[in-house]
């Protein structure tokens, strides 16, 4: 029996090592379906449009970037509006960097396969830094020492896109991947991420320990939530 009322704190079968790229790649091709059709690009482009600053080229950075979906939906927003702007993403699994720049070669961007905590930012570091999916994957302690890095790295600022923890939202993505998915590490993990995810209570209380206290909080379909913090 799951309990809502907390966060489940199970690894995701996607956070081992040695998961062969064939089925690291499946995975990361359903997510961006997922992304495309239930709403995550839509939010993830919506946080970008609240922290652009106009007439000025700006760097986006996305730290847990997996397979670069994210980024590639940026990258043809900018492209569509005329709008010029640098890509960096960093994520710690060399498969997913492999996969982002065989599948998004056209996308100006420069992959890290790091650690976020582990990169250090020239003077003329990112404008905007954002995870999309990510911060699940996080203890609290943890998460409060990642928004303190994201604020003291981002010019502008920056923002988040992740999961409200929701019994509907659990039931549906496992009903969804069971009868669609063709991944095992999505059919496991999707439901999972749900039950790792967030209240409103708990995602304020973490960015008041992060000493953040300026902030816009949205609910977003479907059963996200979009965390924006501007610096300026």
């Amino acid at each position: 029996m799951i309990n809502f009322h907390q966060r489940n704190y199970h690894k995701e079968l996607i956070d081992a090592d040695n998961i062969p790229f064939a089925d690291i790649a499946q995975n990361l091709k359903e997510l961006n379906f997922i992304n495309t059709w239930l709403g995550g690009h839509a939010i993830t482009i919506e946080g970008v449009k609240q922290l652009f600053l106009p007439n000025k080229k700006q760097t986006i950075c996305e730290i847990g970037c997996g397979g670069g979906d994210n980024l590639y939906a940026i990258y043809r927003w900018c492209k569509k509006k005329n709008i010029q702007a640098d890509f960096i993403g960093i994520d710690m699994k060399a498969e997913c960097i492999e996969f982002a720049k065989q599948q998004y070669s056209e996308l100006p961007c420069q992959w890290v396969c790091s650690d976020y905590q582990q990169i250090e930012f020239k003077e003329n570091g990112p404008s905007i830094i954002f995870s999309s999916l990510f911060c699940h994957h996080f203890t609290d302690k943890q998460l409060t020492q990642m928004f303190f890095w994201l604020k003291q790295n981002s010019k502008t600022g920056f923002f988040i896109n992740d999961l409200q923890r929701h019994w509907l939202a659990y039931y549906l993505i496992k009903w969804l991947s069971k009868f669609f998915s063709k991944s095992y590490l999505l059919k496991n993990d999707a439901p999972l991420s749900v039950s790792r995810g967030f209240t409103r209570k708990e995602i304020k209380s973490l960015l008041n320990e992060a000493g953040i206290k300026s902030y816009s909080l949205k609910w977003k379909w479907a059963f996200r939530w979009l965390i924006i913090v501007n610096n300026e």
